[in-house]
Parts: structure tokens; C-alpha cells; sequence
């Protein structure tokens, strides 16, 4: 099948090279979703044994998506809808679903970014304590305040948006090597000091030591959900970071750095924070049982607290480490909306910059309110917000839809040789036939199992 290229790809931007190709798309897969999802499903799910079969998906699964969205965007020098685009209008669609993911992903994110900017500048100000004395107390006041709440999320949106209008080499490229290196000495550094605290022996073998008598469906599906999420699939920004790498760069052991280190950081995360939970909460259906924010902002704190004189040092070390995190992908996620806007209309970076800059006023805002003056909305059911409505909608219902037709539209519309040959210009790609196999018939069937099930488990059918 012919595909149209355009005419504009002289102008397009691009990566210095692979190291830098590898540690954007890097930085763009870990994100939040590293720091606070992995390790309390690690502790709800067998620890080392989840750490186990996590790996075996990364390596088969997450490897074959990466790489069909990387070459897809290579190949076609474009962001998602005019990638999808150049293979005829009627598949715009496709590209359509994928980029409406990043918009409604950002809004929220940033809003996250400012809770974090927030503790980040109050552990490094000496206020950690404050923060541990009523932690519950603290971070609900803080995200319902009509103010404070605000000012966080868009000194957070400032930063991103700076160094997004600093361009791809000049901004992205070099922030991600100022930031990358220091979140992996940071993580190596505080995985360190929590397996030497007193009590967390035990957390450290109950992660790092499979049983595999607790493999169990719920794990494979959490497993699967966590890898899908954090990899950064389906929402466009692969295509985009894939459409600036170079046709020398080798897209087949590209995508295996990135997933290793997606990887690394999730399991300097796990060990970070369950060794340390383990000693002062006392095991994995405790720590599993403060999921998601609340592990971050309320647990952790007072587990800091705990460390005595090292916990305020600790505890600066980790919100620093988060932020780094989080505005790593907030980077991606806000120029993979500018990639969008410049291809879809043939503006200059400049405006469509600016374009985002309005849509963040408005969305970031929006969001916001969901914590105070428009908290009477909750979407999915009492105790809901406006932020888990845009979570759900976003990742548990379109993510997946978008990927099983992009899968379908590579297995049985173009074909698999056309990523193939893609793929075999920069690389010898020996695993073709098998690759081909995962994105026609095993990918799209597992990829079912997550929106499946992870709807079912949002309405309480089952539980995951």
C-alpha cells in the first residue's frame, strides 16, 4: 500500500540521535503510573511474582505495540491523524481516537503535577512534617482549596509548557538528560536506604521472590492493565516521537531500551516503596489497600515521618523524583498535542504552543473545580470526580479501543510487512514472523481482556 508522506517533512523537527530518540520515549512511558500504581498492585498481587509475570508481557506484549507505533510514526513522518491519514481518509478515524487521548489526559495530569510540585517544594522547604502530622487532613484541604489548588497545577502547566516551546532538540532533548539520569540516581539512592530500614527484610523478599502458587487471573489482568497504561500505547505520542527518529536509528532495540527502562524505574519504585510500607504498615494487603493518591500523599508522608531525622531528606528525594516523573510525561503528552495541531492545520509551533496554552487554561481549571466549587458533579457514582470521570474515559475505554484497531489496521488492512520493511531498514528484525503473529491475533485479544475487564471493575462487577 502507498503511503503519502506529505510534502512538509524537511521542515519536520527530529532527534539528534537514537540515545536521544530512546530517552524521550523513555521519559514519556515513566510517568505517575510507575511511582504509585506498580508498586501497590506489586503488593496486592504476590509481590515477586507480579514483578514476574510483568516482565514476560513487557518483553512479548508491550515490546510489539511500542515498536508498531514507533515505525508507524517513522514511516510516515507525521503525528497520529495524518499518520493513520496517509493511508486514505477513511482511516482517520483511528488517528482521531488517538489524539483526542492526549488531550483529555493532559488536563488531568497537570493538575496531578501541581499536587506534586506542591509537596516537592514543601519537603525541600523543611514542611514534610507538617504535611505527616495530619496527612489525610492536609492533601484534602490542599486540593479543595480554591486557590492554592490552582496555583500549583499552573506552575506546574508553566513548566511544561516552557520547555515544550524550547523545541524538540533544544527543549525536550536536553531537559531529558538533565532529568532522566537524576530520577535513576534518585530511585537507585532511595531503594537503597528503604531496604535497610529495620522491618523491611520482609517486604524485600516478599517482592523480589516469585511464588507462583498466587498466579491467578486478577494478576495476569492487572499485569496487563498496568503494562498497557504505562507504556505510554494508543494515545498518539509513540506515533509523534517515532515520526522525528531518523531512519538510521534501530527501532527494534530502541523499543527494548525503552521497556527496560520503563521497567527499571517501576521496580526501584516497587522497592522504594514496599520494603519501607512493609516496616510501617505491616504487609502487602496494607499497602495495596492505599492505592493510587492516597498512597502518595497520605501514606508515604507519614512512612517518612517514621525515618525520624532522614525522613524530611527522604521524602524531598521522592516528591523531587515524582515531579521529575510526572513532568517528563506531561512533556510528551503536551507536545504530542502540538505535533497534532501543527500537522492537522499547517500551523507554525508557535501558534499551535499557544492553541494548548488556552486549551490548558480552560481544561486545567475545569478540573480543578471538581475538588471544590463543581464537586456536587461525580460522573462514575458517589465519591467521584470530575479528574476519575476523564481517567476513565481516557484510559479504560478509549486506550484500548484505539489500540485494537490500530492493531487491526496494521494486521489486516495494510498488513504487517508494511511496519516490517519499515522496521528492517535500521534493523535485522529476525522476530518478524512472531511479531506479526502478537499484532494480528494475540495483541487485540488481550487488549479486549483489559477493556473489559478494567470497565467491569469500574462499575463493581468484579474486582482488580
Amino acid at each position: 500500500m502507498t503511503v503519502d508522506r506529505g510534502e512538509d517533512l524537511t521542515a519536520r523537527s527530529s532527534w539528534t540521535g537514537k540515545a536521544a530518540f530512546v530517552l524521550a520515549a523513555a521519559a514519556s512511558a515513566v510517568g505517575l503510573g510507575n511511582i504509585w500504581r506498580f508498586p501497590y498492585l506489586a503488593a496486592k498481587y504476590g509481590g515477586g511474582t507480579f514483578l514476574l509475570v510483568y516482565v514476560l508481557l513487557l518483553f512479548t506484549f508491550g515490546v510489539s505495540l511500542l515498536l508498531l507505533e514507533t515505525a508507524l510514526g517513522r514511516k510516515t513522518g507525521k503525528s497520529a491523524i495524518a499518520a493513520f491519514k496517509a493511508y486514505g481518509k477513511k482511516y482517520a478515524f483511528i488517528g482521531v481516537l488517538a489524539s483526542a487521548v492526549p488531550f483529555i489526559i493532559t488536563c488531568y495530569y497537570c493538575v496531578i503535577g501541581g499536587w506534586v510540585t506542591k509537596y516537592a517544594a514543601t519537603y525541600l522547604s523543611g514542611g514534610g512534617h507538617i504535611l505527616a502530622a495530619d496527612a489525610a487532613g492536609a492533601f484534602i484541604s490542599f486540593i479543595t482549596s480554591p486557590v492554592e489548588s490552582f496555583a500549583w497545577a499552573f506552575l506546574f502547566v508553566g513548566c511544561v509548557v516552557l520547555i515544550v516551546a524550547l523545541g524538540v532538540e533544544k527543549g525536550i532533548e536536553k531537559s531529558n538528560l538533565v532529568m532522566m539520569p537524576l530520577l535513576v540516581v534518585i530511585a537507585i539512592g532511595i531503594a537503597i536506604f528503604s531496604i535497610m530500614q529495620p522491618g523491611a527484610n520482609e517486604g524485600a523478599l516478599y517482592y523480589l521472590v516469585p511464588d507462583l502458587s498466587k498466579i491467578s487471573p486478577e494478576l495476569l489482568i492487572a499485569a496487563l492493565g498496568q503494562l498497557f497504561y504505562s507504556m505510554s500505547l494508543a494515545m498518539g505520542i509513540m506515533i509523534t516521537y517515532g515520526s522525528y527518529a531518523k531512519k538510521n536509528s534501530s527501532l527494534t532495540s530502541s523499543t527494548v531500551q525503552i521497556a527496560g527502562f520503563d521497567f527499571g524505574i517501576s521496580f526501584f519504585a516497587g522497592l522504594m516503596i514496599i520494603p519501607a510500607a512493609f516496616a510501617g504498615l505491616g504487609g502487602g494487603d496494607a499497602i495495596a489497600a492505599k492505592a493510587g493518591p492516597s498512597l502518595m500523599f497520605i501514606t508515604l508522608p507519614e512512612v517518612f515521618d517514621k525515618m525520624g531525622s532522614f525522613g524530611g531528606i527522604i521524602g524531598a528525594l521522592f516528591f523531587v523524583l515524582v515531579f521529575f516523573a510526572a513532568l517528563t510525561s506531561a512533556i510528551s503528552l503536551t507536545e504530542t498535542l502540538v505535533s497534532i495541531i501543527c500537522d492537522a492545520t499547517g500551523c507554525k509551533r508557535k501558534k499551535a504552543i499557544i492553541s494548548v496554552i488556552i486549551y490548558f487554561a480552560i481544561t486545567v481549571t475545569l478540573v480543578n473545580l471538581g475538588y471544590n466549587k463543581l464537586g456536587f458533579i461525580q460522573p462514575l457514582g458517589e465519591g467521584t470526580s470530575l479528574l476519575d470521570f476523564f481517567d476513565f474515559l481516557s484510559n479504560t475505554v478509549m486506550m484500548p479501543i484505539v489500540a485494537i484497531l490500530t492493531c487491526v489496521f496494521v494486521g489486516w488492512v495494510i498488513k504487517p510487512k508494511e511496519i516490517i520493511d519499515e522496521v528492517r531498514i535500521s534493523s535485522k528484525f529476525r522476530l518478524a514472523g512472531a511479531w506479526s503473529v502478537m499484532i494480528k491475533y494475540v495483541c487485540p485479544i488481550l487488549i479486549a481482556v483489559i477493556l473489559i475487564s478494567y470497565t467491569a471493575a469500574q462499575f463493581g462487577v468484579i474486582t482488580i
